[in-house]
């Protein structure tokens, strides 16, 4: 295991990948909105999709999306809902921006422990 190689490291990684995948998840339900007969898809809620990606010890990861059921259908069979998709897409990225943040306030604590070791 590397310096790097941590598991906060591993766990913060597996956290972008399965918030970009949700991105795109949402994105296809938005961009399927008129599309007659399409349903809804989406991960299982974040921890429990997280907790999988740790458990696994797969290094590519990747995360399943599922048909989202007990939505309301339009007469068309489509229940993709814009306001629905608009707030899990504004949550998906605030998950995003705080995996962000933390990963570099780790990079910023491996650089700044590099960086007090080399000046003794």
């Amino acid at each position: 295991m590397s310096m790097i190689d941590t598991p906060l490291m591993r766990g913060l990684e597996r956290a972008l990948d399965i918030s970009a995948f949700r991105h795109q998840v949402i994105s296809a339900n938005l961009a399927n909105i008129d599309t007659p007969g399409y349903h809804t898809r989406d991960l299982r809620p974040f921890a429990g999709e997280l907790q999988r990606a740790m458990s696994s010890e797969e290094t590519l990861f990747t995360p399943m999306a599922r048909e989202t059921r007990g939505l309301l259908e339009r007469p068309d069979g489509n229940n993709v809902s814009v306001e629905r998709e608009s707030l899990l897409l504004a949550q998906n990225q605030l998950r995003f921006q705080t995996a962000v943040q933390l990963l570099r306030a780790e990079f910023r604590r491996l650089s700044e422990a590099i960086n007090e070791g080399s000046a003794r």
